[in-house]
């Protein structure tokens, strides 16, 4: 029976890491990952963001067609389960709240689990009472002073590297192996890091950010216009990121290493990968959506946000392979059932990768969707991003739909009102990404037939998943 093992790291830019053609950004232990794995240049994200990423990857389905921001539901078989099911020991080891919190339900299914505390607005630690802000508070996310303020309690008792987040959850992961190697396991490790706050230890701050710099610390950004930060502040808040980036490196390679010594890693199948990205002044933004006095916009889901990294490294594989068709999170369930052997549930459609990476199959699919729930969206609105080949394709919704507003807990288990980006439904955008891979010129009035086919295929791919058409019907129209 081979082991598997799945690390997730919050918010990772796939171009920020070496393997993916980063020049300036010390990723030594995702790149030694990568160079005995099968990489993928054309993942991207399925169900935005991080709640519904995570159903995506516990249950093997394109979760967005019925699913927002909520507790994992009780009737989707999980990929905990069905390993469990086949006699593998199963374990989750994680720091990110919102799916660690009881009432999500992210646990079912393991044989036990251990929750890192302190990340973001998790309760937990009360003093000191009133912490001293690293920046002006209009320079924080929005409703966020009081998670800045929480999180400063949680970390104030730091005292070196081994205290932050990814060392204490990859530590916490490792002492669990030493215990449990000798067993068939399945064992899922999420980090939120690189997620903000941007805290790194100062020496990993050092490797990128100005050193004569003496601005404001603007560690939990605006989820808006980046107009907000200076430009110096800007580069200092993407040394930040970088920063953390190479804290997570470090850290993955702890959890290598340790598996190396206990000589499992031969015998396991490791998968890393993101949730998405992030902007860092890209677009004109900052985050990742649009927390506005009225509300949350979900924006449009660009590159540097939908296009993730992901690398699968096979037991006992040595040489790097390159995959360019397409895959998402919710392949990786069956691609675990199919490896393992374990029992297939029967409600999975996303589809196995080890006859993609075998040479078996050419494809899973001719396209890749990004978005945030739909069926929570009625009317239209929500962007969602359609990817194939040369061309993305961004859409809103039929363009005569009267946008309805709902409650929904994106982005950090806050209700807040979803509403649309501007006053009425975005008109689609299309970019070219080998001419254009920044996405600063939308050219789908050059290229209207281009849009077209991309529309239809989506619309067709939103079928084929069983999507309702009173949901579907708002979103025909390009």
């Amino acid at each position: 029976m081979k082991n598997v093992v799945i690390m997730i790291s919050d918010t990772l830019r796939r171009d920020h890491l070496g393997c993916y053609g980063n020049e300036w950004i010390r990723t030594p232990n995702i790149d030694r990952l990568a160079r005995e794995s099968f990489v993928f240049d054309n993942a991207y994200a399925a169900s935005f963001p991080t709640v519904p990423n995570r159903c995506d990857v516990m249950t093997g389905q394109f979760t967005f067609i019925d699913f927002d921001w909520s507790p994992l539901p009780a009737d989707k078989p999980v990929v905990s389960e069905a390993l469990g099911e086949a006699d593998y020991t199963t374990y989750f080891c994680v720091d990110t709240p919102h799916i660690a919190r009881a009432q999500q339900n992210f646990f079912r299914g393991f044989s036990g689990y251990d929750w890192v505390r302190g990340q973001e607005n998790d309760n937990w630690k009360t003093a000191p009472a009133d912490p001293v802000l690293p920046c002006a508070e209009n320079k924080i996310r929005h409703s966020g002073v009081g998670t800045v303020r929480q999180y400063i309690r949680n970390t104030s008792w730091w005292q070196g590297e081994e205290d932050t987040f990814p060392a204490r959850t990859m530590q916490t992961a490792a002492r669990w192996l030493e215990e449990n190697y000798k067993q068939p396991f399945f064992m899922y490790v999420d980090t939120f890091d690189p997620h903000e706050p941007f805290d790194p230890p100062e020496w990993y701050a050092d490797l990128y950010a100005d050193p004569e710099y003496d601005g404001q610390v603007c560690y939990y950004p605006n989820y808006g216009p980046a107009e907000v930060y200076t430009e110096a502040e800007l580069r200092h808040m993407r040394a930040l990121y970088a920063g953390e980036v190479s804290l997570v490196d470090t850290w993955v390679g702890y959890l290598l290493r340790r598996m190396e010594q206990l000589g499992v890693l031969d015998e396991t199948m490791v998968i890393m990968t993101t949730d998405h990205g992030f902007y860092l002044g890209e677009h004109g933004l900052t985050g990742k959506v649009l927390i506005q006095e009225e509300g949350t916009a979900i924006c449009q889901l660009y590159e540097e946000v939908a296009h993730i990294p992901l690398m699968i490294r096979m037991p006992g594989q040595r040489d790097e392979q390159r995959i360019a068709a397409y895959a998402q999170p919710p392949d990786l369930m069956p691609t675990i059932l199919e490896l393992t052997g374990a029992p297939d549930p029967g409600t999975m459609n996303g589809a196995s990768l080890l006859p993609v990476m075998s040479g078996e199959r050419a494809s899973n699919r001719d396209i890749a969707i990004t978005t945030a729930s739909l069926a929570h969206d009625p009317n239209g609105g929500r962007p969602v991003t359609i990817t194939k080949g040369d061309w993305c394709l961004v859409h809103f919704g039929s363009p005569d739909a009267p946008p309805v507003s709902h409650v929904t807990n994106i982005v950090d288990d806050t209700a807040r009102q979803a509403v649309v980006v501007g006053e009425k439904i975005p008109a689609a955008e299309l970019y070219n990404l080998r001419d254009d891979p920044g996405q600063r010129k939308n050219v789908i009035g050059e290229h209207p037939d281009v849009a077209q086919e991309l529309h239809v295929e989506h619309i067709r791919m939103l079928e084929k998943l069983g999507m309702e058409e009173r949901y579907l019907q708002h979103r025909r129209e390009l």
